[in-house]
């Protein structure tokens, strides 16, 4: 059973059996610089026209070159560039990866997500997360420690305000008595548990509409992807829940270069790239978006390829 059998972002996207691609904002190479943001909205528009079916964007406050990773994702505030982009795309699906919860009031997601939706209907994919970056944390004066019971109450409330009518919610978050959030969502709005959000299998296979997971090899994905599935099966009989992944992705100009590991994902050349994700396919990965970074070609020219070689394997359901 399909409970978004009328989401149109969220059907493109996801099928049981099916695998399809998209892309992690900033579309482009910068390694660990600056990225410059520039030609974003040119190349989503390219994305878009290929069948990439979802752009996704990271939800970072500061730059801490402690942390390791690449500066700031996009940059830009993570609500305000996506509806960016929705402004300047049609259907392509625009994924938050994820938003944190245990930093963002649930409120205040709501009315974000609830206004997304009624500007560009059936085009957002809403991961959450309970967060990882320390300075974020501390900046807010927010507990890291404390991230996962924040993220559960943040979950709840968030579920409650959105989707009932003149909800009753007395939480550490606030309390809601006779007032009621608008807009509401026209329908729900997908929302995907991104890692483990400091709980059990159990709690995000019984809460949430799928499973936002880190990279990894196929073999390790594939033991998680079959446990979870389990689980959900348990809580949610009948209902399909798909598995979302990035990877970072180094497309080779040979394209029958040989996989190489490289940060949380691979260099490789297209056609050993797609035998690749047919495996990423089979053990049960519904949805796959590169994080270009890494590339050591421009991020159009790796765009192009993909979008000409490799997304018609992968198609957008219709």
């Amino acid at each position: 059973m399909n409970p978004f059998k009328n989401h149109k972002a969220y059907n493109r996207m996801y099928r049981e059996g099916e695998l399809t691609l998209g892309l992690h904002i900033p579309l482009e190479n910068y390694r660990f610089e600056t990225p410059t943001m520039e030609k974003q909205a040119e190349l989503s528009q390219q994305a878009e026209a290929y069948g990439f079916t979802g752009l996704w964007l990271r939800d970072v406050l500061l730059e801490d070159p402690n942390f390791g990773d690449p500066a700031t994702g996009q940059i830009y505030d993570m609500m305000i560039y996506l509806t960016y982009l929705a402004g300047q795309t049609k259907e392509i699906g625009l994924g938050t990866a994820a938003a944190v919860l245990s930093l963002r009031h649930p409120l205040r997601v709501a009315k974000e997500a609830a206004t997304i939706d009624q500007l560009f209907p059936e085009r957002l994919i809403l991961g959450v997360s309970s967060g990882d970056r320390r300075s974020d944390f501390a900046a807010l004066s927010e507990s890291h420690a404390n991230r996962g019971e924040a993220f559960a109450e943040a979950y709840h409330y968030l579920e409650k305000v959105l989707y009932e009518e003149y909800p009753s919610i007395v939480s550490p978050k606030g309390i809601i008595q006779g007032a009621n959030l608008v807009p509401k969502p026209k329908k729900r709005i997908p929302t995907m548990i991104t890692g483990y959000a400091q709980q059990s299998m159990e709690w995000f296979a019984e809460h949430g509409d799928g499973w936002m997971y880190y990279p990894r090899s196929p073999h390790l994905q594939e033991e998680s992807i079959k446990r979870w599935r389990e689980l959900s099966q348990h809580y949610h009989p009948g209902v399909f829940k798909p598995f979302t992944q990035p990877m970072h992705l180094d497309l080779a100009e040979d394209p029958n270069e040989a996989p190489m590991p490289i940060r949380l994902g691979f260099r490789v050349g297209r056609n050993h790239l797609i035998e690749l994700l047919n495996e990423y396919k089979r053990i049960g990965v519904n949805h796959l978006f590169f994080a270009l970074f890494d590339s050591e070609r421009p991020a159009d020219e790796v765009i192009h390829e993909l979008g000409q070689e490799v997304v018609p394997h992968f198609p957008a359901n219709e």
